[in-house]
């Protein structure tokens, strides 16, 4: 939705407006015309080229001037250990100017300086009124109750902090896709409230920069933008990302017409580093939003993201706690006297409240025992089938006619299913949630995101009238968490059935039960046997490559062979778990990193095991995405301990978040920074490791040193 164009003194603002995601969104070229910005070479402190009514409304000899001279302030002095970007401003004293008194700010782009002038409010907010309305909001925002009245709170505060005709709190959806939580407005508005907008309206550059800049205004949608000039000093390209006064994309400005909007305002909600959502706010006349509101609004939106946070963790924490007390419940239910396919038979409600479903069928052979809402018995003795044959794991769908084509047939009651197969009675248990039609509200159609106007360019979608979309085939999702309580009671029946089985072997014949017990001792023992061997082969190809590593003379082959041991460690930590837990589907991520990392903390020895730092939260993965993540960290941690510090220590963080269903690895050092040219081994395993993850890997600056950032989807959504 928010793209730049490139703007030319001489050029139509109106060429190829359909490129949003390929545009420099950061480069404009221009800015808005209420204020003026001076670019000033950083070395030598003059102007070399500005932007804005400067002649008129600062002084008309401003070019290849000393900026001090122009705004009267030392600026050599204010620059001393001052972090002026990129991504940091200098708040400046206020410029005197003919028209009065201007807002000042500095930035720094590349070899340049920024300074950005707006006029001062009149008359301006007090410090202590502004602090007053934070910490009341902040009160507010404490005692809300659930995320939705959280929202519905901040659209009222922000409303009363901007001014603005209408408030939205914008939550981004795991497809891309926008949905309004909140909102507060003007009488007599038409209300967007719960309206979905498709993933294209705001490209996926404009995001990132929304996570940088978190705060843009347009106070006025009917602008004209004033490029930077003179030409000839080639600065039309100037990265403006700090710059409160950049313009924005005549895509854009047509949106905000199309949808009636005089100004508006973006809030970044940035949680975790991650952007969470908007606060967007409209007016339906130009309205300005001074520098001291902005920096407000800033503070209020991390509170609210603050907020958030806790609100989702606790919502987290509740499912757990539901589906634990579930469980016991289910388990209660079942004695050791009455076979287990009869108990469960009799128990089909409590299975079907344990994990949250419309219904519950057990299909032992030809036998089906049904609760609730479920599809016919014919129809569950073929899908009860089909589940077996698919490899005798759980099978998980919220879309079941996409991956089993009868299922369509009874869609209304079965579209989501969590099937397991349950061993040794022969049982298929089925928990089915209903299919849930949707309405989904959009603020026009998402299917024309880009309308052909006679005679005129490409403008954006011009119609923001409710379009509705009906969903269909779809239930509620199986969360991870539901999921993983299925496997623990999968576990628990397999406990039941095994003890019900001894018992009823020890009845019928005591010489009976003795073999079945030595058969199970010799398979544990077997199963020791075989870990054991497997275990004592990779720590003997381990402690090979570590004398090879010792004897081999040569300093290069010694660092592959070391780090060829880093790998192999990763992948036997996972192997001695898989035998050590009894959960294997998933496996608690932050206590395998935290085993990999004192495993290298070993091997490095104790220099860089004391500069090791490790800060992880809890995030539970399937156990196949462990062993790719594990071998990314230990890949990570050995380019920090080669390239960050040549020939000494120095300090090595590593870091895990989950934001929603997302991970993020991180792993920083405060060295050299990026080295390498990244066509290693390590390098090109890392790529085809994070490919099979479905995620990306960010470098950053650390300021010093260098910051990598691993984010991808906790599940696999490819499939």
């Amino acid at each position: 939705m928010t793209t730049v164009e490139k703007f030319q003194s001489d050029a139509p603002l109106g060429q190829d407006l359909t490129a949003c995601d390929r545009e420099p969104i950061h480069q404009s070229g221009a800015i808005q015309p209420h204020g003026l910005m001076l670019i000033v070479d950083a070395a030598t402190l003059r102007t070399v080229a500005g932007a804005g009514d400067l002649e008129t409304r600062l002084t008309p000899d401003w070019l290849d001037q000393p900026i001090e001279a122009l705004i009267d302030q030392d600026v050599g002095t204010l620059l001393q250990g001052a972090d002026v970007g990129p991504g940091g401003t200098l708040r400046l004293a206020p410029v005197a100017a003919p028209e009065g008194l201007l807002e000042a700010s500095l930035h720094r782009s590349g070899d340049m300086l920024i300074v950005e002038l707006e006029p001062t409010p009149l008359p301006p907010r007090s410090a202590g009124e502004v602090l007053v309305g934070l910490e009341r909001s902040a009160a507010t925002f404490e005692r809300a109750a659930d995320l939705l009245q959280l929202c519905e709170r901040a659209a009222l505060a922000f409303r009363q902090l901007t001014g603005f005709d209408r408030v939205m709190i914008y939550r981004f959806l795991d497809d891309g896709a926008g949905v309004v939580l909140a909102e507060d407005r003007a009488e007599g508005l038409d209300s967007f409230l719960n309206h979905h907008f498709p993933a294209s309206d705001i490209p996926r550059q404009a995001r990132a920069l929304y996570v940088r800049n978190r705060v843009r205004v347009i106070p006025d949608a009917d602008y004209v933008p004033a490029p930077i000039r003179p030409r000839s000093a080639n600065l039309a390209g100037i990265d403006l990302s700090d710059v409160a006064l950049r313009s924005v994309s005549p895509i854009h400005v047509q949106y905000l017409r199309n949808m009636g909007v005089g100004a508006s305002a973006s809030i970044s909600i940035v949680r975790d580093g991650v952007l969470w959502g908007l606060v967007a706010c409209h007016h339906s006349s130009p309205r300005r939003m001074d520098p001291e509101v902005r920096a407000a609004a800033r503070a209020l939106a991390s509170g609210l993201a603050r907020q958030i946070r806790a609100q989702e963790e606790a919502e987290s924490y509740r499912e757990r706690l539901r589906l634990h007390a579930g469980e016991d419940m289910v388990t209660a239910r079942l004695t050791d006297d009455v076979p287990l396919r009869i108990q469960l038979g009799k128990c089909g409600k409590e299975m079907a409240d344990f994990l949250d479903a419309d219904g519950f069928a057990l299909v032992c052979g030809e036998t089906v025992t049904r609760s609730g809402h479920c599809p016919e018995a014919p129809e569950l003795l073929e899908l009860a089938e089909w589940v077996i044959g698919q490899g005798g794991g759980l099978v998980v769908s919220r879309e079941l006619a996409t991956v089993f084509a009868p299922a369509e047939r009874y869609a209304a009651v079965g579209s989501g299913l969590l099937a397991m197969p349950i061993d040794g009675i022969d049982c298929v248990a089925l928990w089915f949630r209903m299919e849930e039609v949707q309405r989904v509200n959009w603020a026009g159609n998402p299917h024309k995101a880009v309308e052909a106007v006679p005679g005129a360019v490409l403008t954006p979608r011009a119609s923001f009238e409710s379009w509705s979309q009906i969903v269909r085939g779809q239930s509620r999702r199986w969360t991870l968490e539901e999921v993983n309580a299925a496997h623990r009671l999968r576990g628990v029946l397999h406990d039941l059935r095994q003890s019900a089985r001894l018992r009823e072997l020890n009845r019928q014949l005591s010489v009976a039960n003795q073999e079945q017990e030595l058969l199970l001792r010799q398979k544990d023992v077997l199963m020791h046997e075989v870990n054991h061997r497997v275990q004592n082969s990779l720590q003997l190809v381990s402690a090979f490559l570590g004398m090879q590593a010792r004897a081999v003379g040569d300093a290069a082959l010694t660092s592959h062979l070391t780090e060829a041991q880093a790998r192999l460690s990763a992948v036997a930590l996972v192997h001695r778990r898989l035998y050590r837990d009894d959960q294997v589907e998933a496996v608690e991520l932050s206590r395998y990193l935290d085993e990999l990392m004192a495993d290298m903390r070993g091997s490095l020895g104790a220099d860089w095991g004391s500069a090791l730092r490790v800060y992880l939260a809890p995030v539970l993965v399937p156990t196949g995405r462990a062993v790719d993540i594990g071998l990314i960290a230990t890949e990570l941690v050995i380019n920090a301990t080669k390239y960050a510090y040549p020939g000494s220590t120095g300090p090595i963080t590593v870091m895990l978040e989950q934001h929603r269903a997302d991970l993020r690895l991180i792993v920083e050092d405060q060295g050299r920074g990026k080295s390498g040219n990244g066509e290693g081994f390590g390098s090109r395993m890392m790529s085809a490791l994070v490919g099979r993850l479905g995620g990306e890997l960010i470098y950053e600056d650390n300021k010093p040193g260098l910051r990598v950032i691993l984010s991808a989807p906790i599940e696999d959504r490819r499939g």
